[in-house]
């Protein structure tokens, strides 16, 4: 058959004019292959020619190599991905402010970061202000400064006369009424009239203290007639005295004094709970207003019961702290402070010897006794039921 037109397709045959398009298409892709492999033979490749086909926007791509949709094969020329790899768009510059370390430290905290430092300012005017607002005197301890504890007046050697300790002189009574703070305030029950007999609360313990001077031995007595269930008895009577006597900031953090309660023979003193009138009887009442004192002439340590359950207005502290300061005090008298003693610094703590049952201004005791001890200068103390409350 006579070719008309060029070789048959699809049962067609091909015009001349496109036979010699595709012709010179195939033959530029087989002139570029070669071109290719040319240039790898330039770079002093020695190994078999490979094989391209064109790839998007008309670039040449490596069979198996980057972008290819060919399956995966081993590269001959590790180059050749770089020569055909498309350039990259350079980042933009971004005009972003650097952060400092001020405030990463706040990002990564949060309120944190001003709660703490606030916090530390708070801390600091906080203890500033306790150390002006301390106490004038004080002792040093290693590089801490400490209020010093309140002093004592004259220690007596004598402690066996008749008189009774720890009440102002004979006034003429109308101290009660000029004096609020020193009423009786309101409460529980207690015994009015007891039997004025006294019973032993059985009980004894080692000697508390030193007592390179002294060593006092007490017994603790209950008044008959005085319930003593509203405070738990009889022996948590005892266990308290006991108790207060033998803390660290008691009377025997002086090495002078030591204390051993006893069950029998004679002791020092006996430390006795007694009723409103046996009081009465046994520490006066001119200036009536209940009272506790020491008595050596019937050598009783005398407790108020009224107080013991009721407590002072004046003294404004806890229940178990006045009764802490009842035993101090008046076991105080008995080792040989008779001599009360003034608020020595505004705002400090009252001394033990001070007659915080009745105010812890000086101006309230004075009025008691006005030719006593106790200044009419308007220091006001703070409550305090330890003779060396910092110990």
């Amino acid at each position: 058959m006579t070719d008309r037109g060029g070789p048959r397709r699809g049962g067609a045959y091909l015009p001349p004019d496109q036979r010699s398009r595709r012709f010179e298409a195939a033959e530029g892709r087989r002139t570029d292959g070669d071109r290719r492999t040319e240039d790898a033979r330039a770079r002093g490749y020695d190994g078999p020619a490979r094989r391209y086909e064109s790839g998007p926007d008309d670039l040449p791509r490596e069979v198996g190599g980057a972008g290819s949709h060919q399956p995966l094969r081993a590269q001959w020329d590790p180059t050749s991905r770089e020569e055909l790899r498309r350039p990259r768009t350079p980042r933009p510059e971004r005009q972003v402010r650097k952060q400092s370390k001020l405030g990463k430290f706040a990002s990564v905290y949060g309120w944190r970061a001003y709660a703490i430092p606030l916090l530390l300012v708070v801390t600091t005017l906080v203890v500033v202000d306790a150390v002006r607002t301390g106490d004038p005197t004080t002792t040093a301890t290693g590089n801490l400064s400490l209020p010093a504890d309140p002093g004592f007046g004259a220690l007596s050697s004598d402690t066996s006369g008749s008189g009774v300790i720890g009440v102002p002189p004979q006034a003429d009574g109308n101290f009660a009424a000029s004096i609020p703070s020193g009423e009786l305030p309101d409460g529980g029950s207690f015994a009015v009239d007891g039997a004025g007999t006294w019973h032993l609360v059985p009980g004894s313990s080692n000697q508390v203290g030193q007592g390179t001077e002294r060593t006092f031995t007490y017994t603790v007595e209950v008044e008959d007639g005085i319930d003593t269930a509203g405070f738990g008895g009889d022996e948590s009577f005892g266990r308290l005295v006991d108790q207060t006597l033998g803390n660290p900031k008691s009377w025997t953090n002086d090495p002078r004094f030591a204390f051993r309660r006893v069950e029998s023979g004679d002791p020092d003193f006996r430390i006795s709970l007694t009723s409103q009138m046996s009081i009465r009887k046994a520490c006066g009442y001119d200036i009536q207003l209940e009272v506790s004192c020491y008595n050596p002439g019937i050598g009783r340590v005398v407790l108020n019961e009224p107080r013991w359950v009721r407590g002072a207005i004046a003294f404004q502290g806890d229940i178990g702290s006045y009764r802490q300061y009842q035993i101090n005090h008046e076991v105080g008298h008995a080792i040989g402070y008779q001599q009360h003693q003034p608020c020595e610094t505004e705002g400090g703590l009252a001394p033990v010897m001070m007659q915080q049952t009745f105010g812890t201004s000086n101006d309230d005791i004075a009025r008691l006794d006005p030719e006593g001890v106790v200044p009419m200068d308007g220091k006001t103390c703070r409550f305090n039921p330890w003779p060396y409350p910092r110990s």
